[in-house]
């Protein structure tokens, strides 16, 4: 028999009084009752119930099991009330994780009114540039850059993640603006620390991908590189999330165009489930409204 229906049926005799009450209560037979009754009694080695033909009367083993077979049931109810919840409302706590740049300059505030609109979910974000196994850390999705490897995730097409090539006002007042690529070996250009030596400054239609001089200023941040263009001391190649605000601005000016690097897709991939949390289908279906294919930044 099962013991926690075994369990329910205890407390039910207890709380009625009487095993014709709780088998009217569960639809079954006195005699039913009395076999559930007598499986936990055999299953503890003490007797829970002493019967006279006028009245029943809980041991004080029987009254210290009816407690904590409340106290079992009660929890398991709360547990299946919690899991009703998360399968018809958004709730809970998303885990998810993306790239530094498009993560702090885009994703973390749009969480924001994710999170306004959806009083019930929390979030953690973990912003890193390296490649997450979000199966293997309990991740619930990622957005990632770059061409996919076949991983047996599901990925959504998010807007294409393009680079600029940038410079502030001050400086092209100082040094003039670049209009070819060969005219940057007079100029300070910035650069990105983690970028394979083998592409470094490869700039579209061309194969030359040391075409500028040693950087004097290096970085593996992308933020700091932006603060050094902003201050004036150089050009800046960087994704177009970490500066579409200052061109905006005109803190920024774009320069070289044509010459810029061709965009990489981006994607938000997340492990396939056949039945989505609505906290789940909730984010999925925002991040898609907010940075989906068709949507492009400021």
């Amino acid at each position: 028999m099962d013991k926690l229906r075994s369990m329910e049926i205890f407390v039910a005799v207890v709380d009625a009084g009487s095993f014709s009450a709780a088998a009217k209560a569960f639809e079954i037979s006195p005699v039913m009752v009395g076999k559930h009754i007598n499986q936990l009694e055999e299953l503890l080695g003490a007797r829970l119930l002493t019967r006279t033909t006028r009245r029943q009367s809980l041991t004080e083993i029987g009254a210290q099991y009816a407690e904590q077979c409340r106290a079992i049931l009660t929890q398991i109810q709360t547990a299946e009330r919690g899991a009703e919840a998360m399968r018809t409302s958004p709730r809970g706590r998303l885990k998810i994780t993306a790239p530094v740049s498009f993560g702090s300059e885009w994703l973390g505030p749009a969480m924001t009114d994710y999170l306004s609109q959806y009083q019930e979910v929390s979030l953690d974000l973990s912003l890193n540039d390296r490649l997450v196994d979000i199966v293997e850390e309990g991740y619930d999705a990622a957005i990632r850059i770059g061409k996919l490897e076949d991983s047996g995730l599901v990925a959504r097409d998010l807007f294409p993640y393009a680079m600029v090539i940038c410079a502030s006002p001050a400086y092209l007042k100082r040094f003039g603006k670049p209009r070819t690529p060969d005219e940057l070996v007079d100029h300070e250009c910035l650069e990105f620390m983690d970028w394979p030596h083998n592409v470094r400054w490869r700039l579209k239609g061309r194969t030359d991908a040391h075409l500028v001089p040693p950087a004097r200023f290096r970085s593996n941040n992308g933020q700091a590189l932006r603060m050094a263009a902003l201050h004036g001391f150089g050009i800046v190649m960087q994704a177009e999330v970490l500066l579409a605000q200052d061109i905006a601005a005109k803190r920024l000016v774009p320069i070289l165009k044509d010459y810029v690097p061709a965009a990489r897709p981006m994607h938000l991939v997340y492990p396939r489930d056949r039945q989505a949390t609505p906290k789940m289908t909730s984010f999925i279906d925002f991040i898609l409204e907010r940075f989906g294919p068709a949507k492009r930044l400021p």
